[in-house]
């Protein structure tokens, strides 16, 4: 069963749904209603909504922002995606579809170890967004750096990317050095990990009193189509991480791996397996914006989540905002 929006006709289970639907419920919070089964005919109410009543904030786990190039701040590399993502484009798109705040993750493609650019964007919208800065392990001084970073407003957590020169070794002491400085400070640290997570659940075993949290589901994920032909083929190494109480999973950039269209479907299977494992308190919704921009829209990204069947309104409150304020100990600002 579904219900027409009442500015645009389009039923909420259209796969064809419009930015428009999207623009008229932004402005006027008027009702695009769905039920969950026509058995109980269960009203839920869409991410809009539930801000409007105060009961559920929308946090986008993962976003990237970046200038052109240009001498001032230049790039290590490039990046795939727009030329630029401005704090402005990204406040702008947040606000198309009601996304609250994000967790804006300083991009090592372009900015390396330098997160100038995102404490600027978290200065000139105030309330909007909290901050990860990536540290190197390998750097004698890091500890200082994590030092200095704690200190930082916004600052929510630290990210390690582990890429050719991190050590493969969960013993190894510059990682293990980021790790206890982090759980000194409090400070999740965020790991880029694909191909790594045997190492993960080492890291954790070790590190107990650190808070873990593993980008992207862990997972190899495409920058423009295809995509792969078995994506979830490593998701029983995810799968053995929720052993440990202080990994956490981002479902970020999940869309990408979907064969289907909007909204996905075929998503739901693999992602149930994850929120069984590890519950709703350990999975937090992100879009990974704007990596996956051959991809999907932005727009896609936040409403694949918001229309789906399979999820009941507490999960999606947690897992659209309510783990995210939890795990980063940050709310963004209400208007």
């Amino acid at each position: 069963m579904s219900v027409s929006c009442r500015q645009c006709s389009k039923p909420r289970h259209d796969l064809t749904i419009n930015a428009g639907c999207v623009s008229c419920r932004a402005a006027t919070v008027e009702a695009v209603r769905c039920t969950r089964d026509t058995a109980t005919a269960h009203e839920t109410l869409t991410g809009i909504e539930h801000r409007e009543a105060g009961t559920m904030l929308t946090i986008d786990a993962q976003v990237h922002a970046y200038e052109r190039n240009h001498p001032g701040r230049p790039w290590a590399a490039v990046l795939h995606g727009p030329a630029e993502v401005t704090g402005d484009q990204l406040v702008a798109a947040m606000d198309a579809v009601g996304v609250d705040g994000a967790i804006l993750v300083s991009v090592w493609t372009m900015y390396r170890y330098d997160a100038s650019y995102a404490l600027a964007v978290h200065a000139a919208h105030p309330g909007r967004f909290g901050l990860v800065k990536p540290v190197d392990p390998s750097d004698p001084a890091v500890v200082d750096t994590i030092d200095a970073w704690a200190a930082t407003p916004g600052r929510v957590a630290i990210r390690i990317m582990m890429g050719p020169d991190v050590s493969t070794d969960a013993a190894d002491p510059g990682i293990n050095r980021v790790l206890a400085a982090a759980a000194r400070h409090d400070l999740p640290v965020n790991l880029l990990c694909r191909g790594r997570l045997e190492q993960v659940g080492l890291m954790a075993a070790r590190n107990p009193s650190t808070r873990l949290v593993i980008d992207h589901l862990g997972l190899n994920q495409p920058f423009e189509p295809p995509v792969p032909a078995e994506p979830f083929a490593d998701l029983p190494q995810l799968l053995k991480l929720a052993a440990h109480d202080n990994v956490v999973v981002k479902i970020t950039g999940a869309c990408t791996l979907s064969h289907q269209p909007f909204p996905y479907s075929d998503l739901w299977q693999p992602l149930g397996r994850i929120f069984d494992a590890f519950g709703f308190d350990r999975c937090m919704w992100g879009t990974d914006w704007t990596r996956a921009v051959a991809l999907l829209t932005y727009e896609q990204g936040v409403e694949a989540f918001r229309v789906t069947d399979r999820l009941s309104d507490g999960e999606r409150a947690a897992l659209m905002g309510g783990t995210v304020q939890k795990v980063y100990r940050w709310s963004p600002a209400k208007a």
